[in-house]
């Protein structure tokens, strides 16, 4: 198992400051496994993100809700949405009375690559957390927001 300590080679003045550094340095240490997970699939892990939004939402949404939802607040939020767009997982749908209006719906081919990508794929990630754990460090890090 890792130790913050040891990984950076540091001491810490108290463990607030700690656990800081040890939510940042995890955030970092996903994010790197979820950039390579998803390498394989050609996408990001937040063009994941915009794919399950939008397959959640059943519908057309703007931009906005897409935004709105995301985990990470990206502002490249369009620009995501360009590259799927150009690989046609997604389609952009014109309001016919408002012309500045745009709503966003999965394609079947984005629905298809969804449904190729394991629902578990985290799991690895969470594997030396027991579920118990995972509700503890969970709320801890609701409380901290």
């Amino acid at each position: 198992m890792g130790n913050i300590s040891n990984d950076i080679k540091s001491k810490f003045t108290n463990n607030r400051i700690k656990a800081l550094l040890n939510i940042l340095y995890t955030a970092n240490w996903i994010s790197s496994h979820q950039n390579e997970f998803f390498k394989k699939y050609e996408i990001s892990p937040q063009q994941y993100n915009i794919l399950r939004i939008l397959r959640g939402a059943g519908e057309p949404v703007n931009v906005q809700v897409i935004k709105d939802r995301m985990i990470e607040r990206s502002p490249n939020a369009t620009r995501l949405m360009d590259k799927l767009c150009a690989k046609n997982y997604i389609e952009r749908l014109p309001c016919k009375d408002d012309r500045r209006v745009v709503k966003i719906v999965i394609t079947k081919k984005g629905n298809a690559l969804l449904e190729s990508i394991p629902i578990n794929f985290n799991k690895e990630l969470l594997k030396n957390l027991s579920e118990e754990e995972a509700g503890r460090l969970s709320n801890l890090l609701d409380k901290m927001r």
